[in-house]
């Protein structure tokens, strides 16, 4: 007589609030970071640099990109991913990003974006989408992690 196997369950079925936006975060840099890799959704492919100012690449026509930058979304991407296993790493996530890319928008906003200091590379678009992330990350990470400081099972 065969088994019955019980069925696999999606883990984001049983997942909390904060995890689910971890995890649709953590998606989309994915996703960004790959399109800042596919020629037509980035503009000027072929001038784009590994790192610096010189980069002429733009995703979506808006947003100057490098393969550097490409690369720290797809990072952020799979350790938003990552998070989005436990409530705690993904309010951390949430929160923790959110501050790094407050502190991104200040750097734009700072560093000459001719100047070899604006390595990742920042224009100002990059400036507003950053403060607008930031801000909502942290949002996210505080108003859905509640739950998670009071459920010490998390």
């Amino acid at each position: 007589m065969a088994q019955a196997h019980a069925p696999r369950s999606n883990p984001l079925a049983r997942a909390s609030n904060v995890q689910t936006a971890a995890a649709v975060v953590g998606a989309t840099f994915l996703v960004v970071g790959i399109a800042g890799f596919i020629p037509g959704i980035t503009t000027n492919y072929d001038a784009m640099e590994f790192a610096g100012h010189d980069s002429g690449a733009q995703l979506f026509g808006l947003f100057q990109v490098s393969v550097l930058h490409n690369i720290v979304h797809l990072l952020f991407g799979v350790l938003g991913l990552y998070a989005a296993r436990a409530a705690r790493l993904s309010t951390l996530y949430l929160i923790g990003g959110g501050a790094v890319y407050l502190v991104l928008t200040l750097y734009g906003v700072l560093v000459d974006n001719m100047s070899d200091a604006n390595f990742v590379p920042v224009d100002t678009a990059d400036d507003w989408l950053h403060l607008a992330l930031g801000l909502g990350m942290i949002a996210l990470g505080l108003a859905l992690g509640r739950d998670t400081r009071l459920d010490t099972r998390r």
